[in-house]
């Protein structure tokens, strides 16, 4: 599933391997998260890590959000998530 926009923000479920494979994932966004100061609402359960990016400040989506999206994208690829 690739990132869909509803409710004034952009939604993705990704799964992993395990539980390990995702908390590592979830590691490497809030590295990047803290180094944009950017963050995004993610909910964890074993394998599966939901998101939901909004910038609260804006009301919505914007440019920040769709960059931190493609990195999530990027870092997933990289962490065999699906």
């Amino acid at each position: 599933m690739a990132w869909e926009e509803r409710d004034g923000a952009l939604h993705r479920s990704l799964r992993f391997d395990d539980f390990s494979a995702a908390f590592a994932f979830l590691t490497r966004v809030a590295l990047h998260a803290e180094k944009i100061d950017h963050h995004p609402e993610f909910t964890s359960v074993w394998n599966r890590v939901d998101f939901r990016l909004t910038s609260h400040d804006a009301g919505g989506v914007t440019e920040r959000d769709r960059q931190l999206a493609e990195e999530i994208d990027r870092l997933a690829s990289a962490g065999a998530g699906r």
